[in-house]
């Protein structure tokens, strides 16, 4: 799990993917058939299959939630807004860290329980008593990303920062490397940017690519813990199947061969409904003249904070999927 650790540490706020990025290229271009950096940043890394299949287009994305400054008050204080979905409350009284390394502490403009997850009314105190003083470090439109230390838990747990989505990185990366290059599909393994801001990435790669299937490896929040959302998801329970995404209609047909894969090779799986949320399935179905879309999840307990929860016995369920179902033949019915 050395590498995983490296992935969550990295630096890498929506927009600001390179470091990331560095990673994933060195570890994937000994594997690659072919290799691209789009403009956007995008990673596009191609697996050539013998012939007569399909195009299978695999998207993890290596964005981070984050802040961007708005303001540096006369007092040195730095304000901020959101750069994707951040609860006020997962990250008060906690630090934060710029793309220069300067760190701070983050406060809130009256009651944090008030704040009424208004970003807005956080502020990021690094020491300085002066704005002049916060300029030497920090300007405006800065931007700055969560702190969290990769910690082994109890019952093959792990806990960190950013295991949305380092981890589906992560699990591209290692069924990359299983591909002896032997099976029919063309396999695109996709490490795209911008998710957490609108699955922006993945639209551009997705049109160049034109894949006839597409999955997004991705996290699903967990349920089994008293929280904002209500279903069956729970961490060590297996590899998500995706059913239900409310940014996508997933493809029946898809799933159905989902959970066949399952069960014909003993991966451990659940059935995974995501009722709040979206994942890099959403750009890639309405691409083009649309595609067929899955998803394959990590289950995750505390998403979107500096300590979320995963199980590795998930993480090797699903690296397992994602390299046998990938190597299967799909026959499509007429619409």
């Amino acid at each position: 799990m050395e590498l995983l650790k490296e992935l969550t540490q990295v630096w890498g706020v929506a927009g600001r993917e390179k470091k990331v990025r560095e990673i994933i290229k060195r570890e994937v271009a000994p594997f690659a058939d072919e290799m691209i950096t789009d403009s956007m940043g995008n990673l596009i890394v191609l697996k050539k299959g013998t012939g007569g299949g399909k195009k299978i287009m695999l998207a993890a994305h290596m964005d981070e939630i984050g802040f961007q400054v708005t303001k540096i008050e006369p007092d040195g204080r730095i304000r901020l807004c959101k750069v994707g979905w951040v609860w006020t409350t997962s990250i008060y009284n906690d630090k934060v860290i710029f793309q220069n390394g300067t760190v701070g502490v983050v406060g809130c403009v009256g009651p944090v329980e008030e704040s009424k997850n208004d970003t807005s009314k956080l502020f990021v105190d690094i020491g300085c008593t002066s704005k002049a003083e916060t300029e030497k470090h920090v300007l405006v439109g800065d931007y700055c990303g969560f702190i969290g230390a990769f910690h082994e838990l109890q019952n093959n747990r792990i806990c960190s920062k950013s295991f949305d989505n380092r981890v589906g990185c992560y699990m591209l990366i290692k069924a990359l490397k299983r591909n002896d290059g032997k099976r029919v599909n063309d396999i695109y393994y996709v490490f795209t940017v911008q998710e957490e801001v609108g699955c922006r990435g993945a639209e551009v790669t997705a049109e160049r690519i034109k894949p006839d299937i597409g999955l997004s490896i991705d996290i699903s929040p967990d349920h089994f813990y008293p929280g904002d959302l209500e279903g069956s998801n729970a961490v060590g329970q297996g590899v998500g199947v995706k059913f239900g995404d409310p940014s996508a209609m997933l493809d029946e047909t898809l799933i159905n061969e989902m959970v066949s894969c399952c069960q014909d090779n003993n991966i451990k799986y659940q059935r995974d409904v995501m009722d709040r949320g979206g994942t890099d399935s959403s750009s890639i179905n309405r691409s083009h003249y649309g595609v067929r879309v899955a998803a394959i999840s990590i289950i995750t307990r505390y998403p979107h904070s500096q300590s979320s929860v995963v199980s590795t016995e998930d993480i090797k369920n699903g690296i397992e999927l994602v390299d046998k179902y990938t190597a299967r033949t799909f026959v499509f019915d007429e619409r």
